[in-house]
This record gives C-alpha cells, sequence and structure tokens, in this order.
C-alpha cells in the first residue's frame, strides 16, 4: 500500500493509496502514524468514497519533520571511491564504521516542486539519489532481527548538496541543510510491499542523462544493520526518516564535476518505489 500526503479541493491531508484511487487518512502523516500505532495499513482502509490518484497533488509524504532527516554518507563502495577523488580528508570519515549526519529541513519538497538553488552561497550544487526509511513505532534497543517490525516503509529522497560549504566547513550539515535541499517522494510504499532487506534498482537522470544506476544490494550498511546501531542508547522516534546513502554518479564525482544549474531537472526512480523529480529554479 502507499501512504501519501497530498492536496485536494484546498484541502490538505494523509491518504491511503491503491495506486489507483486515494483515501483519505488522518490530517497529516503523524497523526496517520500514530493512529496505525506501529502495525500496517489494512485494505479496509481502502474503503468508503475515494478520489482518482490523479486529481490529487502529491506532496513530500513527510512535508514539515518534526526532527532532523538522519543520513549516512559513503554507504556505497562505488561512492565512497569518488568521494576520495574529490577530497578525502574532506568526505571519507572512518572506513570500518558507518558515517551518520543529521540534516535539517524545515520544509521537504515534494514531486514537481523546485529546489532552490541558492547561488549566491552556492558553489557546486550536487544531487543524491537515496531510499528513504520511514519508522512505524519508537525503535530503541533494537536488535537486527527485530529492525523490519519498526520500519513503517520506503521513499525516494534527493539529498540535494552544497559541496562548497561540505568542504569548507568540513562537514555535512550546513552543505546538506538548506531551505529546499529535500526533496522526497512520491509516496512511502509499506514495508510489506518490499519484504526483508530490499534489493531495488536505483536511478538518477539529469536532463534525460542517466548519472547514477546502482541496487540497494550495494549498500555497505543495511537498513537492518543501521536501525539496529542508532537504537542502541538512543531513542528512533515513529516518522524519524533515514536517508540511506547515495550510489557513485553523482556530479562531483565526474572530471570535470558536473553540478547542477538553474532550469536543470532532477529525476530519482527507485523500483518498487516509485520517480521523484524536481527542476532547479530559474
Amino acid at each position: 500500500m502507499k501512504l501519501l500526503t497530498c492536496e485536494y479541493n484546498g484541502r490538505t491531508f494523509a491518504a491511503v493509496s491503491d495506486g489507483k484511487m486515494v483515501y483519505e487518512a488522518a490530517p497529516d502523516m503523524y497523526a496517520l502514524i500514530k493512529a496505525l500505532d506501529g502495525k500496517l495499513p489494512g485494505a479496509d482502509m481502502l474503503r468508503g468514497e475515494g478520489t482518482a490518484l490523479d486529481r490529487v497533488r502529491l506532496l513530500a509524504p513527510i512535508p514539515e519533520p518534526h526532527q532532523d532527516i538522519v543520513c549516512l554518507g559513503m554507504n556505497y563502495i562505488d561512492h565512497s571511491a569518488e568521494a576520495e577523488r574529490w577530497g578525502k580528508e574532506d568526505f571519507v570519515k572512518n572506513a570500518g564504521k558507518a558515517v551518520y549526519f543529521s540534516k535539517r529541513a524545515a520544509y521537504i519538497v515534494g514531486p514537481g516542486g523546485e529546489i532552490d538553488p541558492h547561488f549566491d552561497i552556492v558553489d557546486g550544487l550536487d544531487y543524491e539519489a537515496e531510499l528513504a526509511v520511514v519508522l512505524g513505532k519508537d525503535a530503541y534497543r533494537v536488535s537486527k532481527d527485530e529492525a523490519f517490525d519498526y520500519v513503517l516503509g520506503y521513499s525516494v529522497l534527493n539529498d540535494v548538496s552544497a559541496r562548497n560549504l561540505q568542504k569548507e566547513h568540513k562537514q555535512f550539515y550546513f552543505g546538506k541543510s538548506l531551505d529546499t535541499h529535500t526533496t522526497m517522494g512520491p509516496w512511502i510504499v509499506t514495508r510489506d510491499e518490499l519484504p526483508g532487506a530490499p534489493e531495488l534498482d536505483i536511478r538518477c537522470y539529469i536532463n534525460g542523462e542517466k548519472r547514477q544506476d546502482s541496487n540497494t544490494r550495494y549498500m555497505i550498511f543495511d537498513v537492518a544493520e543501521v536501525i539496529s546501531e542508532l537504537s542502541q542508547g538512543m531513542t528512533l522516534k515513529a516518522g524519524t526518516i533515514i536517508a540511506m546513502g547515495t550510489p557513485a554518479g553523482v556530479g562531483m564525482g565526474f572530471d570535470p564535476p558536473k553540478y547542477l544549474a538553474c532550469g536543470d531537472v532532477v529525476r530519482c526512480e527507485i523500483d518498487g518505489i516509485g520517480v521523484l523529480e524536481n527542476r532547479v529554479k530559474k
């Protein structure tokens, strides 16, 4: 099942969908997650008066997150290699251990929304297609075997990055957290549609040119490992978004780099989840 946030007839609400029809379920995604109480939505939620999916305007599934997004850096071997070429001391932190950082997103941009390049302070605007994991209940001291029980579902996320700010400040936070520099969507696909450790093809196109082409099986640290490790001593609240890192093919990995420009269209795809497309504001 798909969980989404949308606008219709001047109203914004969270809904469930079978891919054809949309059924209003709660005022917002956090209210829907709370109502589900750690469970997955059932077929009974697909009853009643629905609206055709193509009649609603999709927003990010969680437009205004209650906390920073948890991110992984260097979680694909091939991306670690291209980051080393750009400046190992600034991007490759701790071989053998997961690299975690947080990303501020006051508002997450949804499908079709624009990315503000902030070119007054940004030199090197980059894209990163990523698998996003959304938790359905609080996780604390969770084992790897239990981890997927805490997953609500999966979405597509573009971790837009300002490379000059990363390099100048020698950390990720500022260069990852500018307004509109997180896009996410088109919805959350519940975990029962992608059981176990999902192995999904992931791609990114810039103006139709394929830049990233990989599979989530090549992640160094998988979903269960990450949830388990982070929950040892730290509570991951229901609704937490975890961005699982990006494969090779980001703009900084090319020689010369292929950064984003005004008007560029960024299309991120993950098989089994969907397509997220955004344009860089002119």
